[in-house]
């Protein structure tokens, strides 16, 4: 019998005593060098646990494009061996997460304050699989097994000038998934945990929030991804009062927020390029209200040049073909958008009264025409042309009409 070959594991960090990061190859692991009671999504030994001695995260297959058969599903406690074993990890002593995010994208992020440690490691991306809370289900998990609600999502349509995402056509599973680990030096009591994964949770949304993702199942931003998975662990120390709370208002709570928002910001610019600079964008504040026919959204530059096109004429649609870039990532033009979409989002929230839709949407919409156009003068102008009728309508065409009219009808004025 050959000897078994163990990957090459290289220590990351140690927040604190008793812990060890670790990543070998496709995975990434928290290794207890002290007995630790962990709370996990894992789909073999999660849920409450101690006397596991690992929390671990696995990337389980390419991002996108990647057509390997998983166990993950079908047979979490095999897949499990096949992922840990080879390592020389005990497969019954380790709750694991998967993802098809890159391991060597992982950030690590501790926050401290007297003897307190938290220390978070994370893995994420949302470019295709970005949902909020209450979104449309895509599957359900009957007595048999799981079935589909609706066809597989598909790749959603890149803009031509990046033509490397054509290769991006069938997603996996996991595609788009933000794994947490999160680690305390201090014992916990089994509800202080699950108040901990409430406040992680909010961390890492509080990061979507601030760049704006959007959902890819909905016209909302989104609040996490269809397969996000968690697991924090908190170090048992016979004879120490296990912390109970870890709210708003609880030290414990701030920190275990603060370490998955930044931790959270700084992965998604890792694995998906997702800095504020980017988000500043009028393609991108648009796209979750393009419905595609597979039921993605997504919305290219060169789409929605046509779009704004239909109001213009064949020299003007020509020339800001040549010159969308510029126009779509001004910050007066991004910020008049942006006002814009959150107003609608008020309106169909009802914090708005649905009979101030023609009045607010037509003052706004002339708002984004004058930023084009640079002519501010012309503000109330606009908004007398571009006024929505009384029958107000929320749906999103009618919606991306509005701006794409306000939209053309400053480019015509811009050079006149």
């Amino acid at each position: 019998m050959g000897a078994k070959v163990r990957l090459l594991s290289v220590l990351l960090a140690t927040p604190y005593e008793g812990l060890e990061i670790h990543r070998a190859d496709k995975l990434v692991y928290g290794r207890f060098l002290i007995p630790h009671a962990v709370l996990s999504t894992s789909r073999h030994l999660g849920g409450y646990q101690e006397g596991l001695e690992y929390l671990a995260n696995h990337q389980s297959c390419e991002p996108a494009g990647h057509s390997r058969g998983l166990l993950t599903l079908t047979d979490p406690a095999g897949y499990q061996a096949q992922v840990l074993r080879p390592q020389g990890l005990d497969p019954e002593k380790c709750a694991l997460l998967g993802t098809a995010a890159n391991m060597r994208l992982l950030v690590i992020k501790t926050e401290s304050f007297e003897e307190l440690t938290v220390a978070a490691a994370v893995t994420g991306g949302v470019e295709s699989n970005a949902a909020r809370a209450g979104d449309p289900a895509v599957g359900h998990e009957g007595p048999n097994g799981y079935r589909s609600l609706s066809p597989p999502p598909q790749t959603p349509n890149p803009d031509k000038e990046s033509p490397s995402e054509e290769l991006d056509k069938t997603p996996s599973p996991h595609d788009g998934t933000i794994n947490i680990l999160v680690f305390v030096n201090r014992p916990l009591t089994p509800g202080a945990l699950v108040r901990g994964v409430s406040m992680i949770t909010e961390g890492k949304t509080a990061a979507l929030m601030e760049l704006g993702v959007n959902s890819r199942y909905s016209s909302q931003l989104a609040t996490g991804t269809g397969t996000d998975q968690i697991g924090l662990a908190s170090r048992l120390l016979p004879g120490v009062k296990p912390m109970s709370g870890g709210g708003h208002h609880i030290k414990l709570g701030e920190l275990m927020g603060q370490v998955a928002h930044a931790a959270t910001r700084e992965v998604l610019v890792r694995q998906n390029g997702l800095t504020p600079d980017r988000q500043c964008s009028v393609k991108i504040l648009l796209e979750r209200f393009n419905l595609k026919p597979d039921g993605r959204r997504r919305l290219s530059s060169l789409e929605l040049v046509e779009r704004i096109g239909r109001f213009l004429g064949e020299a003007e649609k020509e020339l800001l073909a040549y010159n969308y870039r510029g126009c779509f990532h001004d910050p007066f033009i991004v910020a008049a958008t942006l006002a814009l979409t959150s107003l609608r989002d008020k309106f169909v929230w009802g914090v708005l009264p649905i009979l101030m839709w023609p009045e607010i949407m037509g003052a706004f919409a002339g708002q984004l025409a004058a930023a084009v156009s640079g002519r501010l003068e012309l503000a109330d102008s606009y908004a007398r042309r571009l006024a929505p009728p009384p029958n107000a309508n929320l749906d999103d065409e009618a919606f991306l009409t509005l701006v794409a009219r306000s939209l053309a009808l400053g480019f015509v004025d811009k050079w006149s």
